[in-house]
């Protein structure tokens, strides 16, 4: 049999922050709706609510010391180190993020120069055909990343190629909308490199689509849910939450399978499904609906490793992170090992959906 060249991860690395926001240090918060009045219930209720449709308990934060690009960079340290190359021998640095750096205290984007340019430039790279830039995709950013590299280096163009997720969500949440409280930072980065083999191993097939006729506004920048905010100029995240919910169940199942379709691959012989941390709930509703395609059961928790409990939704981090902790035993009970066909997924702001089937 005649060999063929894949993508295949040989390196990962992920900066988790250390700064723990509990669903409690809410309780003095006041929280509006999106129409500037304030919600009619108890700041307790409101939490416990939260809690109960995102299971998100606590989230974590970066300290003030830290920008996106510090963060993404101390998270390709570790996957360089992990894949045990010579990063002068990197082909592209790809950096998917929502809001660039942004410093303490303002809401701001800094998105000149790249990303990219400032990690590369952190890690010291001198090689000029190492090419280093951005990709703002919403959440499923960085599969995409992972996606764009795949082409390169099915293209025969590249060898090695750097892909980092990479936010600060808590810069850009409205300390008056309740939906905020989903958000958290992080950064997850991996290393990707060609291998000749003449049975299918490393990415195996992915599946992209971005609706956005009538899905775009479905996550967008706004003012303050408080008619009285002290910077009434300052734009916030902000979502609608309940059409997104129901966005993602009618159509991430569906590119999925699509994905593992083109790659022949049956769900059943699917190990684990990495989906993007989202909200714990409606993440466990798209696998339910995923098996419901293929008519087979399954429980959700043996099949689908989630760490948004306590850890947040950290947007293009969630997966690459997860990953990371999976890969190096952080995950109990969790465990991925080679031979395995696994399947990363991701949705948001576009709307955009991603999938990827992978084997390791």
């Amino acid at each position: 049999m005649s060999k063929s060249i894949y993508s295949v991860i040989t390196g990962t690395g992920s900066y988790i922050p250390t700064k723990r926001v509990k669903n409690e240090d809410f309780l003095n918060s006041e929280f509006y709706e999106a129409n500037g009045e304030r919600i009619d219930k108890s700041t307790e209720e409101i939490i416990q609510k939260f809690a109960e449709i995102t299971t998100i308990e606590e989230r974590l934060n970066v300290s003030d010391d830290f920008l996106t690009s510090d963060i993404g960079y101390f998270s390709a340290l570790e996957a360089i180190k992990d894949a045990n190359i010579n990063k002068e021998e990197l082909d592209y640095i790809i950096v998917a993020h929502n809001f660039g750096d942004i410093v303490p205290g303002t809401n701001r984007t800094d998105i000149v120069p790249s990303l990219a340019a400032r990690v590369k430039q952190k890690l010291e790279i001198e090689n000029p055909y190492c090419v280093a830039y951005d990709l703002p995709f919403g959440c499923p950013g960085w599969l995409q990343g992972i996606i764009q590299a795949d082409y390169y280096i099915k293209s025969g163009d590249s060898k090695k190629i750097l892909v980092i997720g990479a936010d600060i969500l808590s810069r850009v949440s409205d300390p008056h909308d309740r939906d905020s409280m989903i958000y958290a930072d992080g950064a997850g980065a991996t290393v990707l490199e060609a291998k000749e083999s003449d049975q299918p191993t490393g990415i195996l097939a992915h599946k992209t689509r971005s609706d956005t006729k009538y899905y775009s506004q479905m996550l967008y920048m706004g003012k303050s849910n408080n008619p009285d905010y002290e910077n009434p100029e300052d734009l916030f995240l902000k979502m609608n939450g309940r059409k997104l919910y129901q966005y993602a169940l009618e159509n991430v199942p569906n590119a999925i399978q699509a994905c593992l379709q083109k790659s022949n691959t049956h769900l059943e012989d699917v190990k684990k499904v990495l989906i993007h941390q989202a909200n714990g709930k409606m993440d466990e509703a798209i696998l339910k609906r995923l098996y419901r395609l293929y008519k087979i059961k399954s429980d959700p928790e043996v099949n689908m490793p989630m760490n948004i409990s306590w850890m947040g939704n950290s947007s293009v981090a969630t997966i690459p992170t997860l990953f990371d902790m999976i890969l190096k035993g952080k995950m109990k009970d969790h465990k991925i090992k080679p031979g395995d066909i696994i399947v990363f997924a991701s949705v948001g702001a576009g709307m955009n959906i991603n999938a990827l089937s992978y084997k390791m």
